[in-house]
């Protein structure tokens, strides 16, 4: 059951981070169209696209994370005996998962010191920019608890695209 909620976290991710792209793409389309056509820059198109950027990155950082698209020392493992390389990957994902949590508490702490500020081009506050982060760090902590169970359990994390 835990996989299968992880799988579909990743999959929400995967379509958010499609969904922004093409709002990313709009945003930085109609930046270009103002101002080398209308001869008037729309100034909230940059601090959106740059929002937007955010939201995209860490949500494939997470689920980079969950199908193990991120880089990894996994060639140095590869040549050392069975017992070592299974310790070698807990400490690795118990390692992840404490980053993931360091990154979810300090970017909310981030979000909530900021709250009050707004973006300069945009009606938001400045804590959505830290929001993105936070989120991610705790689908990165999920999803290394579900590698974690896994190689307990001598399974493999399916990719969330199968």
């Amino acid at each position: 059951m835990y996989t299968r909620l992880c799988r579909a976290l990743a999959r929400a991710c995967m379509w958010l981070g499609i969904c922004g792209l093409v709002a990313l793409l709009c945003a930085v389309s109609w930046q270009v169209f103002g101002r080398y056509v209308l001869n008037n820059t729309p100034t909230w198109a940059e601090s959106l696209a740059l929002l937007l950027v955010l939201y995209v990155t860490m949500a494939g950082v997470a689920v980079g994370v969950r199908d193990a698209g991120h880089i990894g020392l996994e060639s140095f493992l590869v040549l050392a005996p069975e017992s070592v390389r299974l310790k070698m990957e807990f400490l690795i994902h118990a390692l992840v998962l404490l980053f993931g949590v360091a990154m979810a508490w300090s970017c909310a702490s981030l979000a909530v010191s900021v709250w009050d500020y707004r973006l300069p081009t945009l009606p938001l506050s400045e804590g959505w920019k830290y929001l993105p982060a936070s989120v991610a760090g705790v689908l990165i902590a999920m999803f290394s608890v579900e590698h974690i169970i896994a190689l307990a359990r001598g399974r493999d994390v399916e990719p969330s695209w199968n």
